[in-house]
């Protein structure tokens, strides 16, 4: 059998090929299989008038769990992006808020809102489409990543951020110590 062999590509990456020659070629299908979904989805969404052109698919051991698309209108929601619906969906249907076994996939690069809610959920990958860039080049502002990227060039909303201080600051502190042996996440 052949040694794997780790492989750098131009922009820094690295990755690991396989012992057998066709295991990336199988990993770029399936990937192309549940991506497609997601991108029919986002398709499907448009064409209902639930939302923006966004769509992702939860998969478990190569099943598709949920396929959802964005519902902000349906919704009246800005929170219900297609990841996060996903997300949802996927935590309902398999009663757990941890998906630790589960993909995600998306048509579009995550907002930073969608990556958080897959982070949390603990999906174990995300496989995405299009960057941000190309929903950013048609209207979308929810695409905060240009301000994490320090490009926050397109961004439509100023909001003012600013930690409390006092007693709020002082109370909301208070209930992580306080609840601490009652909740636990894991």
């Amino acid at each position: 059998m052949d040694e794997a062999q780790v492989v750098e590509s131009k922009d820094g990456t690295i990755s690991v090929a396989s012992a057998f020659a066709g295991h990336q070629e199988a990993v770029q299908d399936r990937d192309h299989k549940f991506l497609t979904k997601a991108v029919e989805e986002a398709y499907r969404g448009v064409d209902c008038g639930d939302g923006g052109p966004f769509g992702a698919v939860v998969v478990c051991n190569d099943e598709v769990v949920v396929s959802c698309h964005n519902m902000v209108l349906k919704h009246t929601d800005p929170t219900a992006h297609a990841e996060v619906t996903a997300i949802r969906e996927a935590c309902k249907k398999l009663g757990k808020i941890e998906l630790s076994d589960c993909e995600i996939y998306a048509s579009c690069e995550p907002c930073p809102m969608c990556f958080g809610a897959v982070h949390l959920s603990r999906i174990k990958r995300l496989v995405y489409g299009a960057k941000a860039e190309a929903a950013i080049a048609i209207g979308f502002d929810d695409f905060i990543a240009d301000a994490l990227r320090g490009t926050g060039f397109y961004q439509k909303a100023n909001m003012e951020i600013k930690k409390a201080d006092g007693n709020g600051a002082l109370i909301a502190e208070q209930v992580f110590e306080k609840t601490k042996e009652k909740f636990r996440m894991y």
